[in-house]
């Protein structure tokens, strides 16, 4: 019986061949491959735009942090990465704040976007 069995085995699958080995990882590749560039390469396009942002702040220019204020650059301290910002003019009241903390500048309409 086990003789039987053993003959019909490799005969009942029709005698196929182990396939390329690579074929077998082709769909993870390609997983791996739509995952880099639909969420690895736009996260570090947006990474290097905020980076270029925070590097041209310029005294004077009108930004808005993370937290919500909105103000204006009064002194950068590039020793401390931080920023000094002036939140009130009327009462001149400045809150320093790290420069990764810009999330926008505020360009008037019409200026070029640097």
């Amino acid at each position: 019986m086990q003789y039987i069995l053993m003959m019909a085995g490799p005969a009942g699958e029709g005698g196929q061949q182990p396939g390329n080995p690579l074929m077998n990882f082709l769909p993870i590749l390609i997983m791996f491959a739509l995952l880099y560039f639909l969420m690895i390469m736009p996260q570090q396009k947006r990474q290097k735009e905020m980076q270029k942002m925070l590097d041209s702040l310029q005294v004077n220019d009108k930004v808005v942090t993370s937290s919500g204020i909105l103000g204006r650059v009064v002194t950068i301290k590039p020793d401390k990465n931080t920023i000094m910002v002036e939140i009130d003019e009327t009462n001149h009241v400045r809150v320093e704040f790290q420069r990764g903390a810009v999330v926008e500048v505020i360009r008037p309409e019409g200026s070029p976007k640097a």
